[in-house]
């Protein structure tokens, strides 16, 4: 590989020669924290030196000679085809080029006779036609609006992030310059210093092997996300004429920005999910998609993407698209609490960050798979009911369950929906045995479930005590008091969600069983002596005897005033409630060891039916 360094100023670098934006290059996502530091920079050197230099009685262009030179730093470029394409540098140039709009303009207000010159630097003859050096082609609208005055408002910035960015970046230059360069003098001392005094250096990569051009720039220290060196070493095996053809660029920019509307740069972690999901059989193969999967993607070849354009093509015409497509599907989901009849999953594993279920989904679904639906709701359901079956018989364990979820993605990898069920129910029987060190008979016993309590994630109870208040009100045909991400997520000491104990901790209970301290403690911590309340009424009630609290537990949640007699007045939709699933609700007067026990076997009730 021949590199070529070469320096150069304003002057020289816009002069005669075309940037074109190749299609591995990020958009123009400089903000005006970067464009600041640009414009800090250049007006404390000029400033400096105007200073030192404004009262020699010598032309301004020799008198800018004096000054001293600034580095602006290097820009990579590699000529393809006749074509100058900027492989590095375009975020900078293409500021260079908007402060040289508005030195035009400002040029032109003052009756400058240099307004000519800032032209050429900014357009000029590219064959046949004028031209911006800076050949933005998508984007060519906006940047000519700017060229041409059009106020900021009225300029169409509908092609995407790097006209948005343009016309914001345009607006902060202007003001600065407006700013600096107020008067004739000013302004053409600073265009001398701008064109000749600023230098960069080119480094001309002569090299036909593009992706590799694009790995070796990131090698030297260029900061690009894993997925913009992906697309280089992708696309950049393919021709042109078949990129055009194939509108395989304006394929990844759509696909990648479905994604990226959700999170910045969550196309990293689709693609960390997606090899996980069809390459991994272990967490350790796993682990290796975790950094640098844009290295492991080609050194392991696995999917044939490494000097492969046909299967690139293919690759990204077929499994890019619909495993993208997929992924956005899902992602909706995840975020809506008011997703779609049967989809509900896919939200409650967001509010317990059960965010493998990506990983899972991929791993179940083949390339348009006709058991799309149907392998979403069961995957996110599964996983849901095996992680909190694992929780309330206190037999979670973070680690053996990351280790699981591979042998369950071997187990459902590209299978049909009706082997998702044995996939999972045969892991969670075995993590029960594991955790509990006998043999686990069914998915849910009452004996692993007795003790389970306080000891639990303060997350995690929180979601147990909403998924109750769910089920109660979805069979008694009301709404929820407050939203499922309300319940688990908010913990404000006033608008929070807490757990509190039924039984407070006092004499009064612990003579109700017997004075015996472990004993009193032990019971009243499981969840059938456990409350989840708002902020405010959990410390209004904390240390009330049962009788005070059970009158502040009106108008809280619904599981809190089943302790309520008032709850049962008159009320047809909770009675068939308790009929359809044989519940055993009633209200509390006097709370003990034996209500404390119906409680809690209550609560086993109705888990049993949620996580059925």
């Amino acid at each position: 590989m021949d590199v070529q360094p070469q320096n150069q100023n304003i002057d020289k670098l816009f002069s005669n020669t075309t940037f074109y934006i190749d299609f591995y290059q990020r958009q123009y996502k400089w903000n005006d924290e970067p464009v600041k530091r640009l414009l800090d920079d250049i007006f404390y050197k000029f400033n400096e030196e105007y200073k030192k230099f404004r009262e020699l009685s010598l032309p301004l262009d020799q008198t800018a000679s004096k000054y001293s030179w600034y580095y602006l730093n290097t820009y990579v470029t590699n000529n393809v085809d006749g074509k100058l394409y900027i492989v590095d540098g375009q975020q900078r140039l293409t500021t260079l080029t908007l402060l040289l709009i508005k030195l035009r303009h400002l040029a032109k207000d003052l009756n400058s006779k240099l307004e000519g010159w800032i032209s050429s630097k900014i357009v000029g003859l590219s064959g046949y036609k004028t031209d911006f050096w800076m050949n933005h082609e998508a984007h060519k609208s906006a940047m000519q609006s700017l060229y041409d005055g059009i106020a900021e408002e009225n300029i169409d910035i509908s092609t995407g992030l790097t006209a948005q960015n343009m016309v914001s970046n345009y607006g902060l230059i202007a003001s600065r310059l407006d700013y600096e360069l107020t008067d004739l003098h000013r302004l053409e001392s600073f265009v001398f210093y701008y064109m000749h005094r600023l230098v960069l250096i080119n480094l001309n990569v002569e090299q036909t092997d593009v992706p590799m051009v694009f790995e070796v720039i990131n090698d030297r220290g260029v900061k690009l996300k894993p997925y913009e060196i992906i697309k280089g070493k992708l696309l950049g095996q393919i021709s042109k004429e078949e990129l055009d053809g194939l509108a395989l660029n304006e394929l990844w920019e759509q696909q990648v920005g479905s994604i990226n509307s959700f999170k910045e740069d969550e196309i990293d972690q689709f693609f960390t999910y997606y090899l996980k999901a069809k390459l991994a059989d272990t967490i350790g193969e796993g682990r290796k998609y975790d950094r640098d999967y844009h290295r492991v993607i080609f050194s392991e070849n696995k999917l044939k993407l490494d000097h492969n354009p046909t299967q690139v093509k293919h690759f990204l015409l077929n499994d890019f698209k619909y495993y993208t497509n997929l992924y956005a599907k899902i992602y909706a989901y995840y975020k809506d609490a008011d997703s779609n009849t049967g989809f509900e999953s896919v939200y409650y594993n967001s509010l317990t960050e059960m965010d493998n279920q990506f990983l899972l989904i991929l791993s179940a679904c083949s390339i348009n798979d006709p058991q799309e639906d149907d392998k979403i709701k069961a995957v996110a359901y599964e996983l849901d009911r095996l992680f909190c079956l694992l929780q309330i018989q206190r037999s979670y364990g973070s680690n053996a369950l990351a280790v699981a979820i591979y042998k369950i993605s071997i187990e459902i990898r590209n299978k049909d929906v009706s082997q998702i069920r044995g996939a999972f129910d045969k892991t969670l029987m075995e993590l029960l045995t594991e955790a509990r060190g006998v043999e686990a008979t069914a998915p849910l016993s009452y004996g692993f479930f007795k003790e389970t309590g306080i000891e639990l994630d303060k997350r995690f109870k929180r979601y147990f005590f909403a998924r109750i208040e769910k089920f109660i009100a979805d069979n008694t045909k009301m709404n929820v008091k407050h939203s499922l991400y309300d319940l688990v997520q908010n913990t404000g000491s006033v608008n929070g969600f807490h757990i509190e104990h039924i039984l407070a901790d006092n004499q009064e209970n612990l003579d109700l069983f017997g004075g015996d301290e472990d004993k009193f403690k032990s019971e009243r911590n499981r969840l059938g002596g456990l409350l989840l309340l708002k902020g405010k009424d959990n410390i209004s009630s904390n240390n009330e005897t049962y009788k005070k609290k059970l009158k502040t537990y009106a108008n809280t949640l619904y599981w809190n005033e089943t302790l309520r007699e008032d709850t049962y007045t008159k009320k047809l939709d909770f009675s068939n409630m308790m009929t359809t699933y044989k519940l055993n609700f009633k209200p509390v007067a006097d709370f003990g060891q034996s209500e404390l026990e119906e409680r809690h076997k209550l609560l086993f009730d109705m888990a049993s039916f949620i996580w059925k």
